[in-house]
């Protein structure tokens, strides 16, 4: 362990309590060191025979009522819909008018679309959250203090866990379905709100004690295509919309084309040149930024001169990933989500475009994640520190930008993970001393690529020599962090302290143990 990394512990130890009010006992995260983690799963809630016009219910209401939601349950929702979801909104204003109370909404991630829960946080509807990835308005709420216990953000791999081990009891899950039939079988790739697989509520269909489908697509006769089926869900509701698939398409899955990302990109495909994981069955994930997107198409064009056949893609799926596969440089692509429309129709009609469940994607509890198959995944990153850990989930004294999502799950699993990063942003440096959000630990991150030059994790020095041997400036982290203080005119940042500040997030790792808190952020 470096002595950054000592520092970071010391820092951690001293900052984060063991027990947290309205979070509970603290397993702190220590790298090799994992809680105790049985997997059992949980016992299923035997059901009384159903006709499928019991099934169909005639409005969200109802359906709240059929599944006798209590005050202080746990209700999930998932997010293919992306920013295009109506389904969370619709079923907290029926939640909030029947006067519930103290709830725990379990949501795979939230976006600027669900501002409605901040007006349910300050009502006492809402008391607690859980989520992967929050951003826009109730990011901003919980940063503030409003949320009456701290959030949890964890990895999608570490929340699939935390449904299958128990940890994470989920009473009744609302599943937005692009498609249904009467039987209650539900589709993503069919209806005019396609979003692709279903692959997070999978998990919650399976284990939650009740679940709804909310449609505005309900077929008569069975679908003809189906990623979570009947036998796993209790009621089905039409509605007359789930959202705007449209929205799907966020401003962090647009392909980055300025110079710097143009250079940080050629570089990140020379490195895995140089790796020697480009070979035939090569497998490879990239995250959804600008810059993992532009790596996707450069690393096409490679392939193709070498005339690689790649044996998986993995994702989160985009469309610069389905241009290689239709291109014929994956044989298969394991879907978990849809990043925009090209995805999506690729997955209503591409064979090799298969969806599977968040367990099957990243779970630490499952028998066969395929993060732990990857080769290589090209990450970003909000910050990087001298130990190499990685922060995507709070800036600025604590506002929250987002949260793991993947990173954590695809960095652990990989053979090669690179973290791709401008050297600084704005005015602001973001290779740093202390990331002032641990997401992912450094020991899972073996390069960071910048625009000037990259940085190699001292765990991984076979990777050094190669580089340097390929003639790719191979810089000290130190070295990087200095160049990027001096770009910003300032001192790189430092983690604050603030411990006086009430702990607003819980930063969990995909193994339940904590790898951060977030304090509340300090007044304007």
């Amino acid at each position: 362990m470096s002595k950054t990394a000592d520092v970071l512990d010391a820092t951690l130890k001293s900052e984060i309590p063991q027990f947290i009010v309205g979070y509970g006992a603290v397993h702190l995260y220590a790298e090799g060191v994992s809680p105790s983690c049985v997997v059992q799963r949980v016992g299923a809630v035997i059901h009384r025979g159903q006709s499928d016009k019991e099934k169909c219910l005639e409005s969200i209401r109802a359906a709240i009522l059929a599944c006798g939601l209590k005050d202080g349950a746990t209700i999930s929702f998932h997010h293919h819909l992306r920013n295009g979801d109506d389904v969370l909104r619709a079923v907290m204003e029926e939640v909030a008018g029947l006067g519930l109370r103290n709830l725990r909404v379990a949501a795979t991630s939230i976006f600027p679309a669900h501002a409605v829960l901040v007006d349910h946080i300050r009502s006492g509807v809402v008391d607690r959250i859980i989520s992967s990835y929050i951003v826009g308005p109730v990011a901003t709420s919980i940063s503030r203090g409003e949320l009456a216990k701290p959030a949890v953000l964890q990895s999608h791999g570490g929340r699939a866990r935390a449904i299958e081990t128990g940890d994470l009891h989920i009473d009744v899950a609302f599943i937005a379905a692009p498609a249904a039939d009467i039987s209650g079988n539900l589709s993503g790739s069919l209806g005019r709100a396609a979003c692709g697989p279903l692959g997070y509520p999978m998990v919650d269909a399976r284990y939650a004690d009740r679940v709804v489908a909310i449609t505005d697509t309900l077929s008569q006769r069975v679908l003809p295509a189906i990623d979570i089926s009947q036998d796993l869900v209790d009621f089905v509701v039409e509605v007359d919309s789930i959202g705007d698939p449209a929205r799907i398409v966020s401003g962090t899955t647009r392909v980055a084309s300025d110079p710097l990302a143009e250079a940080i990109a050629e570089t990140t495909v020379r490195i895995i040149e140089t790796s020697g994981l480009l070979k035939d069955g090569f497998s490879f994930q990239a995250g959804a930024g600008g810059i993992s997107l532009a790596v996707a198409e450069k690393l096409a064009a490679s392939m193709r001169r070498r005339s690689i056949v790649g044996g998986f893609a993995l994702g989160g799926v985009t469309s610069a990933i389905v241009e290689m596969f239709r291109g014929g440089l994956f044989r298969t692509l394991f879907d978990v989500q849809c990043f925009d429309l090209e995805a999506v129709e690729s997955y209503r009609q591409d064979r090799g475009h298969i969806a599977i469940s968040a367990s099957l994607y990243a779970s630490p509890a499952s028998k066969g994640a395929m993060v732990d198959s990857l080769d290589v995944v090209v990450l970003g990153a909000a910050e990087v520190d001298l130990n190499f850990d990685v922060n995507v989930t709070a800036v600025n004294g604590g506002q929250i930008i987002g949260g793991s999502g993947g990173h954590a799950d695809t960095a652990s699993g990989a053979k090669l993970t690179i973290v791709t990063t401008r050297l600084t942003s704005g005015t602001n440096a973001k290779v740093v001393d202390l990331v002032e959000c641990r997401t992912t630990p450094g020991a899972t991150i073996d390069v960071v690529v910048t625009e000037v030059g990259v940085a190699v994790n001292p765990r991984r020095e076979e990777i050094r020599r190669l580089l340097v041997a390929e003639g790719i400036t191979v810089l000290d982290i130190g070295e990087l962090r200095r160049l990027a203080a001096a770009k910003t005119g300032s001192s790189a940042r430092h983690r604050p302290n603030r411990q006086e500040a009430p702990i607003v997030a819980v930063v969990e790792y995909r193994d339940g143990s904590v790898m951060d808190v977030i304090r509340q952020v300090e007044a304007p």
